[in-house]
């Protein structure tokens, strides 16, 4: 929260700039590079999108949305690098057990909706609902095809059809609450206030009980037109935070209003607006901090960075199409700060080159512009 406070303002430093056409001045800030900040992810996922349309292959793909029923996202909330974890873990199974040989509860080698290939995936976890409540899913993006079990051939799923949601949604159940059962077991889980309870294996095991019979939801979406709009949903989705500064309305003495979507209506009437207290707001949108380190953007199947490039090398031969011509050494790692490339504005006068005319650290402050220039601050 501290990082987000001090974004782009003087406690963290910053530089002037200057256009090299018209001589337009101004201060420009640092930002915090916070994952969580709504204002430091544009460049971020720019750099990220660079090194993925390498990756994409000139098919259709699928969006498929695992997500954890409330009872799960309590526990979720305690626990989030572990539940958080098995989440990926068990919706990536899924696919990379189904996709291949089907073996799932209802679906067989020679059924006509078994794909018999292995396939790809990447993934990307968010926590939040439209309203900033606690809402924990993971979002896969997923060639419309596989590889051959023999790596022969290339086997493309059915028009709009890619594995069947129902066997999916119950390996995908199966395969959780086994995981999560064994972390409780371990140990791996901890418990608060009205949760206490569930320390004992018994309840634990009881409370899971109802959760077997269930229906989770995993939801398709119709699949995307093609390779570039696959690019223009990532865009928009990879590096999202629990709401937009374009999502915020007013700020006053009733407290926060923004806008969000009620999906429980249809039509227009889905867009609504809500006004929170500035506390309840700060709660909601801590919520989805994520543990350091975690990774909430992640590759499965041929897409695995282990062998990313071999898989799509050898995918795209056998579709028969030629490897893009892509310098992947401009790709740049977003881990590394300094390797970002240069996002900078164009100057708002003349559309020119800004460049950096001085520096200036921590709480510092800059100095004056040169007598008779021409000052934009």
């Amino acid at each position: 929260m501290s990082a987000i406070e001090s974004c782009r303002s003087a406690s963290l430093g910053g530089h002037v700039e200057r256009c090299e056409n018209c001589g337009h001045h101004r201060i420009a800030y640092n930002s915090c590079r916070n994952r969580h900040c709504p204002k430091c992810q544009g460049a971020a996922a720019k750099d990220w999108l660079v090194a993925r349309e390498a990756d994409l292959l000139p098919i259709g793909y699928f969006h498929l949305v695992f997500t954890l029923p409330v009872e799960i996202g309590v526990i979720a909330y305690q626990n989030k690098a572990v539940v958080y974890d098995l989440l990926f873990r068990a919706a990536s199974e899924t696919l990379l057990t189904i996709a291949p040989t089907g073996q799932a509860r209802g679906l067989k080698a020679h059924d006509p909706k078994h794909l018999g290939a292995r396939i790809g995936a990447t993934a990307v976890l968010h926590t939040w609902g439209s309203a900033m409540t606690h809402h924990p899913h993971v979002h896969m993006i997923v060639p419309g095809g596989g590889i051959s079990l023999d790596g022969a051939r290339w086997i493309p799923c059915r028009p709009g059809f890619l594995l069947p949601v129902r066997v999916l949604s119950r390996l995908f159940r199966r395969l959780f609450l086994a995981a999560l059962a064994d972390a409780h077991t371990a140990g791996r889980l901890a418990f608060f206030g009205e949760l206490d309870g569930l320390r004992d294996q018994t309840a634990f095991a009881a409370y899971l009980a109802p959760l077997r019979r269930k229906n989770w939801f995993v939801y398709a979406k119709p699949p995307f037109a093609g390779p570039e709009a696959v690019l223009a949903y990532l865009a928009r989705y990879t590096h999202r935070v629990a709401i937009a500064n374009s999502r915020l309305i007013a700020l006053d003495e009733r407290g926060v209003t923004f806008r969000y979507k009620d999906y429980r209506r249809d039509g227009q009437a889905r867009y609504r607006t809500m006004t929170l207290a500035p506390n309840e707001f700060i709660r909601r949108f801590l919520l989805h901090v994520l543990p350091k380190r975690f990774h909430r953007i992640r590759h499965y199947g041929l897409l695995a960075s282990a062998a990313c490039k071999t898989n799509i090398a050898r995918a795209r031969k056998l579709i028969a199409v030629a490897m893009p011509a892509v310098d992947l050494s401009q790709a740049h790692d977003t881990a590394n700060p300094d390797a970002a490339a240069d996002h900078r504005p164009p100057c708002p006068c003349c559309g020119g080159r800004m460049l950096i005319v001085e520096t200036f650290g921590r709480s510092g402050t800059p100095r004056g512009p040169p007598f008779g220039a021409t000052s934009g601050f």
